[in-house]
């Protein structure tokens, strides 16, 4: 049974104009133990009951926007396609997340639920299929995001210690796909013609699965660490098999080249960091969660393609979409070859 007997809630939403806020926000206000729900961002937040509070997380007075509040549920994250940028430089989220803990204490709350991220465990050969949450937490140096993930982590168990009263949730989701997209999604998408070590396990969960999750961990009060993800996993064969579009497989050191050229040239989202995550396993159990209620409603294989939505190519024949996808990868090799050559010519007229 979800939920536990308790007085109506007032409970603090941040990133509340966000595509899991806005999911988050309708559940809460279907629930008859929540009196008043607070949508914080720096959008326009609108929904049925909802209070809105337009702040910047990092530089604004938090107080009143969380007085009163009985629970605090932070979504809110500067990180966006481009991984890069003054916000990302500056850890605009570990602000946030400080500064987040910091108002809910002063508040009184007695449940906050951060979110956090899968990538935390980081993308190395050696892990396990799946990973619990007693895993350590290892995430690529290369990708800001885990690591940023990670010290939050850190902050909301040190701050946790300090108020054993307050249950921290600190959900890690698997890469998140939907019908509003996912940066991080698009950005494994990017890279997926690397190719992976050998059936290369990964995970797909819908953004509405996601935002069930935030509304079990809030009203089951969990307590630390919380893997979010469907049961099981996809292959690479069984991605491809999905795929609606074939996907031509680069040869490795092509691949790499390609991956660092187009990010480079800002043409994708294909960070180094990315990159490893895409190539190494970091699949996560999710006993946890279903214990507690949770339950999926889209599999691996239903997000995936949720996250892969029909365009026009793929109404072209698949004889034709399969020429389409040789001459990309023709294309991006020639690319390479090319960017290759003229550094080598550059280096000889020196």
């Amino acid at each position: 049974m979800l939920g536990q007997a308790r007085v109506m809630a007032r409970v603090v939403v941040t990133g509340a104009a966000g595509p899991l806020g806005r999911k988050v926000r309708t559940l809460l206000a279907d629930r008859d133990d929540v009196s008043s729900v607070v949508g914080i961002d720096l959008l326009a937040v609108t929904g049925r009951g909802v209070e809105e509070h337009r702040l910047d997380l990092v530089t604004a007075d938090l107080d009143e926007a969380f007085a009163g509040a009985d629970a605090v549920l932070h979504l809110a994250s500067a990180f966006g396609p481009r991984f890069e940028g003054p916000e990302i430089e500056a850890a605009a989220d570990v602000t946030m997340a400080r500064r987040v803990l910091d108002a809910a204490g002063k508040a009184g709350a007695g449940t906050v639920v951060l979110l956090s991220s899968a990538t935390v465990y980081g993308p190395w050969p050696n892990n396990p299929v799946p990973i619990t949450e007693e895993a350590p937490l290892r995430p690529h140096p290369d990708l800001a995001f885990a690591v940023q993930m990670a010290e939050i982590e850190r902050l909301a168990a040190e701050w946790s210690a300090g108020h054993p009263s307050t249950t921290v949730a600190r959900l890690r989701p698997a890469t998140v796909v939907g019908s509003d997209g996912s940066w991080l999604a698009e950005a494994l998408d990017a890279v997926s013609g690397l190719p992976p070590g050998e059936e290369t396990p990964a995970q797909y969960l819908h953004i509405d699965d996601l935002a069930a999750a935030v509304v079990v961990a809030f009203a089951q009060r969990l307590d630390g660490p919380v893997n979010v993800a469907p049961s099981g996993w996809l292959t690479p064969t069984e991605r491809q098999a999905l795929d609606p579009i074939p996907k031509l497989r680069l040869p490795e050191n092509a691949a790499l080249k390609a991956a660092d050229l187009r990010w480079r040239l800002g043409l994708a989202p294909t960070t180094p960091g990315v990159v490893a995550y895409a190539r190494h396993p970091w699949v996560v159990a999710n006993d946890r969660l279903v214990a507690a209620g949770w339950a999926e409603t889209n599999s691996n294989e239903e997000a995936y393609v949720a996250g892969h939505e029909a365009s026009a190519i793929e109404k072209v024949s698949p004889q034709r979409r399969q020429e389409l996808a040789l001459g990309v990868s023709a294309g991006v090799i020639a690319a390479v070859v090319g960017g290759i050559v003229a550094v080598v010519r550059h280096r000889r007229r020196r």
